[in-house]
């Protein structure tokens, strides 16, 4: 069977691992230079779905707990050191209904900071710590992902090439797009996330740090060589590429009150794109003829893509049905 997927972020790669793993030729369209150049490209990679459960319906936790998994193991890109969730003293209320909302964590007292984060020793009381949870550097993990695509024979990129370029005949398309599908799916909409990226040798983070604020909340994802991604604002609109001077200084406060030092670190990168969300933020398997799109994953791309692209795989070459994710039965839809 020969499918084309059209989009080669996160989503896009992840989809055509799996049809090659299954035996499909598959044909990876791109309009941009390279894997990973869209949304991918300023992503957290937190694996976070214990976290996610705060904020997230049970279904983004369950096929989230995939992607550990995935890319601890099926595609080697992340490190298993957890999540810490910190507040300062006053907002210790929010710490408290964040662990009620969660679970597979242990609080924290100042010590027991201080042994999994030196560099945050005195500066908060209490924590919550996610052990099972990880995360990833996003670029390097699509750069291993196409490697791994790269190594397959049935496997072809096309870069810098429109979707309506691609004229070939195929069994199926397998529309991974993000926000651009928009043009297919009416109800999809973006919402823009905004990040920046510092350089500084005074700080060394292990793992993941979420601080949890009423109005600002931030996370900080070590990226090595003394790098940390902070991220990341959710604002609703579609304006793709600006980076605000508001958002700035609303990352920078935040990373700032995690640790003063963050103040003389070096701004090395911002940037922003949209997430692409329905109207309940949760992902979505659509069929419209012969085309599959896959789209929704909102800020979860690297948590949910994994196992999206498993049942992706599976309803166009098993013909099985999703109902959590599918808004209909692929082979009710043969036989329409």
């Amino acid at each position: 069977m020969k499918i084309r997927i059209i989009g080669a972020g996160v989503a896009g790669l992840t989809c055509a691992y799996e049809f090659a793993r299954a035996g499909a030729t598959v044909e990876i369209v791109e309009r941009a230079s390279g894997p990973g150049l869209g949304c991918s490209f300023h992503a957290g990679g937190m694996l976070a779905p214990w976290c996610e459960a705060e904020s997230a319906e049970p279904l983004v936790v369950r096929l989230g707990q995939e992607a550990l998994g995935y890319w601890t193991k099926t595609v080697p890109a992340a490190e298993t050191h957890g999540t810490l969730v910190v507040t300062p003293p006053r907002d210790r209320p929010d710490l408290v209904r964040f662990a009620r909302l969660t679970s597979a964590h242990e609080k924290l007292d100042a010590a027991g900071i201080a042994k999994l984060e030196p560099d945050l020793a005195g500066r908060f009381d209490e924590a919550l710590f996610y052990s099972q949870e990880a995360h990833l550097d996003p670029r390097a993990a699509m750069a291993m992902l196409a490697e791994r695509l790269r190594d397959y024979p049935s496997v072809a990129f096309r870069f810098n090439t429109e979707a309506e370029a691609a004229t070939e005949p195929v069994d199926w398309t397998v529309d991974c797009r993000g926000f651009s599908a928009r043009d297919r799916l009416a109800d999809l909409r973006g919402v823009k996330g905004e990040m920046l990226v510092l350089a500084t040798q005074e700080i060394s983070f292990q793992r993941p740090v979420r601080m949890l604020h009423p109005r600002h909340p931030v996370y900080i994802v070590p990226r090595g060589d003394g790098r940390f991604m902070i991220g990341a604002t959710m604002i609703e609109n579609e304006e793709r590429s600006r980076v605000t001077a508001r958002s700035v200084l609303e990352l920078l406060g935040a990373a700032y009150a995690v640790h003063p030092a963050f103040g003389e670190a070096e701004i090395v990168e911002t940037g922003s794109d949209l997430r692409p969300a329905f109207s309940d933020n949760l992902p979505r398997l659509k069929l419209i003829d012969h085309t599959l799109y896959v789209n929704g994953l909102f800020r979860h791309g690297f948590l949910l893509s994994p196992a999206l692209a498993r049942r992706a795989a599976e309803a166009v070459l098993k013909g099985t049905y999703f109902p959590e994710v599918m808004d209909a039965d692929p082979c009710e839809r043969q036989r329409a």
